[in-house]
């Protein structure tokens, strides 16, 4: 699905523990077809419910491929954006505690996985739980396999600039407030060789599809 502003002609794709939050909510303060609820009903949800997350598909995309939309899309250094997926979804909110697979017992999985542990078996949770696999699935998946289709890519460090530009488009002050922020971070330092060994793979993947906006360290 793409995030399509009609009225300024904003078209974007989320790609899931990229800033993706905060850029729905600057959005949806800039949409006229959205009516947002009263401020103190408000929470990380509330964007994501106004606009979900999908996969890019090119036949929907081609509708917002000539020059008069704004495409853009944000991207996140790979090891960064594959650390916060266990940090927020695995330790922070404690989705697999919710997880019907394991709390079933069709799969013989920890809930509190440590994160050795977690990326180690990131297939077989990434099987068990669609939050675990929405957001960890490879960054091409959302922005499709050519990011030269955008009119823009921003990295999340230029998350600033953003704003000021859809200030400009839309003729609205735009804010871009760090929403679903970790409350702590994790490292490859963090993790024994077995488990980095065990990662590389889906890293080299995500390092070549972005490298154009971030060095493979590697």
């Amino acid at each position: 699905m793409v995030i399509a502003i009609d009225a300024h002609k904003i078209a974007y794709m989320a790609v899931p523990k990229a800033g993706c939050s905060s850029v729905k909510r600057a959005l949806a303060h800039i949409d006229p077809s959205v009516t947002l609820p009263p401020e103190a009903e408000r929470d990380v949800y509330t964007w994501h419910a106004i606009y979900p997350t999908k996969r890019f598909r090119p036949q929907r995309w081609q509708a917002f491929e000539d020059d008069d939309w704004f495409r853009f899309t944000v991207v996140r250094d790979p090891v960064r954006r594959l650390m916060s997926c266990y940090v927020n979804r695995v330790v922070e909110l404690k989705e697999l505690h919710n997880c019907r697979k394991i709390l079933r017992g069709r799969v013989d999985l920890p809930k509190d996985p440590d994160p050795d542990f977690f990326f180690q078996n990131l297939k077989a949770y990434r099987e068990a739980s669609s939050s675990i696999k929405h957001h960890a699935l490879g960054s091409w998946l959302f922005t499709g396999p050519d990011l030269t289709r955008y009119s823009r890519v921003y990295k999340v460090e230029e998350m600033d600039e953003l704003a000021r530009k859809l200030t400009e488009i839309s003729g609205q002050p735009v804010e871009m407030p760090r929403e679903n922020k970790s409350s702590f971070k994790l490292t490859l330092d963090d993790l024994k060789p077995r488990t980095f060994a065990a990662i590389l793979p889906h890293l080299d993947r995500e390092y070549a599809h972005l490298s154009g906006y971030y060095d493979n360290p590697l």
